[in-house]
């Protein structure tokens, strides 16, 4: 905790002396982190894999830009409306979806995602189609790059916090031990479906704030948002930092922004160079790199006592 409030306060100590571009790399980094933790608490916490987390992400993203651009309704009533779009989205589906075993979940919310994104693509009149929609500005005190960081740095502490205090809380513990073992929580008198659909709900409320930070750092949405790409993409956060920790999701998440901004500087096939990044890792770091530099760590321990 020391350290993290350290990173911090730097990250707010050091903001007016970095460029817009690093500044926007910074909040990316901090919007998928978000975006990474939300799905730790479905997969890590609670034991649900989910290849179509990008549904609530992408479609906050969409709603927020329609209702502004669409109706111009201003950022103060479009943003809260888009968070609630995917949240009620996520209310409904899970409805049926959590009826299902785990490896049936997993595919049912691909194909949300996909019908979602194939609405994207081909409602051309309300989303703009492959061109999505462009032209979203920012209100005039989060315009600036280091104004939208400080706000997105906000964010993110809110959402860690919040986060932290849930799987930390009895309610947290019950989501583990849903992980664990259905059944035994179903002998001790535990009602599992409500507490994954709980998990499913909080989920998808912080995508869909990472969808609208994401959304109003690039002024942009278009049906990639929506794509089994990003599910994936964030999916191999969470895997690769250390599932079932909320600092191993913000680790992955910044090792994928700091491999994507390096290798994409390189090569075109930048995904497919940092898909074998992860190979290595889950070859020598199955647990996640989080888990790996902790057990190195406890081995050095050892040895130098």
């Amino acid at each position: 905790m020391v350290a993290a409030a350290a990173v911090i306060l730097a990250l707010a100590a050091g903001a007016p002396a970095l460029s817009a571009y690093q500044l926007d790399l910074l909040t990316q980094m901090l919007t998928y982190a978000i975006f990474a933790m939300s799905l730790d608490i479905l997969l890590g916490y609670t034991g649900l894999p989910s290849l179509g987390h990008a549904a609530y992400f992408g479609l906050a993203a969409y709603a927020t830009a329609i209702i502004s651009l669409r109706l111009s309704v201003p950022f103060a009533l479009a943003a809260p409306a888009g968070v609630a779009a995917s949240v009620i989205a996520a209310a409904l589906f899970n409805l049926l979806a959590l009826r299902t075993s785990r490896g049936y979940y997993l595919m049912i919310t691909l194909a949300l995602s996909q019908l979602l994104w194939s609405l994207a693509v081909s409602w051309t009149e309300l989303t703009g189609g492959d061109n999505g929609l462009p032209g979203l500005e920012r209100p005039g005190a989060i315009a600036s790059a280091a104004g939208f960081f400080y706000v997105t740095l906000t964010v993110f502490i809110v959402s860690t916090l919040a986060l932290s205090v849930l799987v930390r809380s009895p309610v947290g513990y019950a989501l583990k031990g849903v992980r664990e073992n259905e059944g035994r929580m179903r002998a001790l008198g535990y009602d599992v479906w409500k507490y994954k659909y709980f998990a499913s709900l909080v989920a998808a409320l912080f995508a869909a704030i990472a969808g609208e930070l994401f959304l109003y750092l690039n002024g942009f949405v278009s049906p990639s948002a929506l794509s089994v790409t990003v599910s994936a993409q964030v999916l191999m956060m969470v895997l690769v930092g250390a599932a079932g920790t909320l600092f191993g999701p913000i680790l992955g998440a910044v090792m994928f922004v700091l491999l994507q901004y390096v290798v994409s500087s390189y090569t075109q096939r930048w995904l497919f160079v940092i898909g074998f990044i992860y190979v290595i890792i889950a070859l020598y770091a199955p647990q996640g790199v989080l888990a790996f530099l902790a057990e190195r760590l406890r081995r050095r321990t050892r040895r130098a006592a």
